[in-house]
């Protein structure tokens, strides 16, 4: 009764919001060319589908997505993993963190672009900029987080060199927190992708650009909305891989 409740709550709330939407161009509250109603936004969906251009669109923004996201979640494993596991090294890099890890991704635009030129090399490498961060903390502070008696353990059981420490202790205990931070970067590599296509990578970042400058908000939106059905299916399955890893836990 509860879960029933809650979603009809649920889609109550979601009809309202689609019919405040739609009464605010009709009734002129806003030009219509700035807020389409949404009523509008399946023919601009389907006009997009019949020109090629949304699964060309889609295309090129998730091969940018997946190499960004699994480039810099790599990165973000590895170095955290030697960051947690060692101080030495935690030490050797603190200040370098400290430097950089307020930079924005979108800063590092000039440069993406003096490096790599307008092409996909550019955009992952923008992306992965923003998901590194996340997976490193992550990763680095779920390490940190592994229980000190079992590592002690471990080392009386002959658990001594730092491979089989790494993969017989700190990795299996560590998967959790390091899974919570990989399902962040899911979503925050997502927002990466507009920011790092905007400035004229093909994908959905410069088609929704492109639409834009000809005031065609209705396939701005058809793009948003896109994005948010894309990421509810990588988040639904990482889910579902989330708890087939986690199988093990009580």
């Amino acid at each position: 009764m509860t879960l029933f409740r809650s979603t009809g709550l649920a889609v109550v709330g979601l009809l309202v919001f689609l019919g405040i939407w739609e009464a605010v161009p009709r009734l002129d509250l806003v030009n219509p060319a700035f807020l389409p109603p949404p009523s509008t936004i399946p023919e601009a969906f389907l006009k997009e589908v019949r020109n090629g251009g949304w699964l060309v669109a889609i295309g090129e923004s998730l091969s940018h997505y997946i190499v960004g996201l699994v480039v810099g979640a790599g990165a973000g494993i590895g170095l955290g993993l030697v960051s947690g596991m060692f101080r030495w090294f935690d030490n050797l890099t603190a200040w370098i963190v400290r430097l950089l890890r307020p930079i924005p991704g979108l800063a590092w635009v000039p440069f993406a672009i003096i490096w790599f030129g307008v092409e996909p090399r550019a955009a992952i490498f923008i992306i992965a900029i923003a998901v590194f961060w996340i997976v490193f903390f992550a990763t680095q502070g779920a390490v940190r987080g592994v229980d000190r008696d079992l590592v002690e353990v471990a080392q009386a059981f002959g658990f001594r060199s730092a491979w089989s420490r790494l993969t017989k202790i700190m990795l299996p205990a560590a998967t959790p927190g390091i899974l919570v931070g990989l399902r962040t970067a899911l979503g925050q590599a997502w927002m990466a992708v507009v920011a790092a296509e905007i400035f004229g990578v093909p994908g959905i970042g410069q088609r929704m650009m492109q639409a834009s400058s000809l005031l065609s908000t209705d396939i701005v939106v058809v793009y948003m909305l896109t994005m948010a059905a894309l990421y509810g299916l990588f988040d639904t399955a990482f889910v579902a891989l989330q708890g087939w890893l986690l199988r093990w836990r009580p």
